[in-house]
């Protein structure tokens, strides 16, 4: 579009087995709350890293002084690797509910993966008005973030490098030099793809112009790296100094003491939102429903925003530091078609590795 989480939590060898997706679903025991009969367990999956130990150190906590019986189980990834599982478990689900980007969670979605959730089930659903929404009420935004390439100022400024301002500025030769760029088997190269294509005359709908300049990108890279903590590393190490990526990862890698910047190209900026999706059939619906509506408190929300630098769904007021950080020219974000992309998706990544992945090293 034109854009720490485990003090006192409980994960039982029972959990981890189910986990594997080994043996029969569990019956859910059930306990009183304040709230009502609510199941004391849980599992969620969502991304690790950063993202991870907030959710173990910070919000699993706030979680359990309102529903101390709930135990909880986290099982990371990213997000084609969660439906991946979730598709693999629909017979016997072990997973409760998923947090997935946009393209997941319509794949999910296509699949029939998820059960509708509406605001009678997640009463703070009306509180969401920012990033995407989900189609037929299949899952519920919870955070977005925008998409461009980041940078290591004191690399580009002692290299004497350029200062991307446009997506066609990845296909610099000085660029390329000291660029690590991910396939569009994820996020960052499925956003790369689109916005080299807008930028050239195209768009989601027309992602020929996308697939010419990411093929001579490509031909100036050595590898293309898929794991984030990978692309993390190598701009830590100064072996890079551009990759595209969200705003959030730059700006807690920023904290962390790594000079990162981050630029949203002339052309504009994907909104990556993230959904949490109710897996259909879950073991722990009602934990899970909870749970989900949790997330959409003005408690969470600013935990996400000033700890990760989320943008938050909601209308919650941000510390003045961590508004400034995260605030965007909303005129950027580009209307991009999730649906089409979807049902793009599979003949994109056949296409790729014929005409974009095979010129790496080249």
């Amino acid at each position: 579009m034109k854009k720490k989480w485990l003090t006192s939590i409980a994960v039982t060898t029972i959990m981890g087995a189910l986990i594997t997706g080994c043996g029969q679903q569990s019956t859910a025991s059930k306990v009183e709350s304040k709230k009502g009969s609510i199941e004391n367990q849980l599992v969620i999956a969502g991304n690790g890293a950063e993202f991870e130990n907030v959710m173990r150190d910070d919000i699993f906590k706030q979680f359990q002084e309102k529903y101390p019986e709930v135990k909880i189980s986290y099982v990371s990834g990213v997000s084609g690797d969660i439906v991946a599982k979730v598709r693999a478990q629909k017979a016997s689900p072990q997973i409760d509910f998923a947090i997935v980007d946009s393209n997941s969670q319509e794949i999910g979605r296509k699949e029939g993966l998820w059960q509708k959730v509406e605001k009678k089930d997640v009463p703070n659903l009306e509180k969401a008005q920012f990033g995407s929404k989900a189609k037929d009420n299949s899952g519920v935004p919870v955070f977005y973030s925008t998409m461009g390439i980041s940078y290591n100022k004191e690399l580009v400024h002692s290299k004497g490098l350029p200062v991307p301002k446009s997506w066609n500025d990845l296909n610099n030769p000085k660029v390329k030099e000291n660029l690590v760029l991910s396939d569009i088997s994820n996020n960052f190269g499925r956003t790369t793809l689109i916005m080299l294509a807008y930028a050239n005359g195209g768009s989601e709908k027309n992602i020929d112009p996308g697939f010419e300049k990411y093929a001579g990108i490509a031909s100036g890279l050595p590898t293309f790296l898929n794991n984030t903590a990978q692309i993390q590393q190598a701009l830590q190490q100064k072996r890079a100094a551009y990759t595209v990526w969200n705003s959030n990862r730059s700006l807690t890698l920023a904290a962390s003491g790594i000079p990162m910047e981050f630029v949203i190209p002339k052309e504009g900026t994907i909104l990556s939102t993230q959904f949490a999706n109710l897996v259909k059939g879950a073991a722990h619906p009602k934990a899970a429903k909870k749970y989900i509506d949790f997330l959409l408190t003005d408690e969470v929300q600013k935990t996400l925003g000033e700890k990760l630098y989320l943008n938050p769904v909601t209308d919650v007021k941000l510390s003045a530091e961590a508004s400034k950080k995260i605030d965007f020219d909303k005129s950027k974000a580009v209307n991009v078609d999730t649906e089409l992309v979807s049902n793009e998706y599979a003949k994109w990544v056949e296409r790729f590795n014929k005409e974009v992945a095979t010129k790496v090293n080249k």
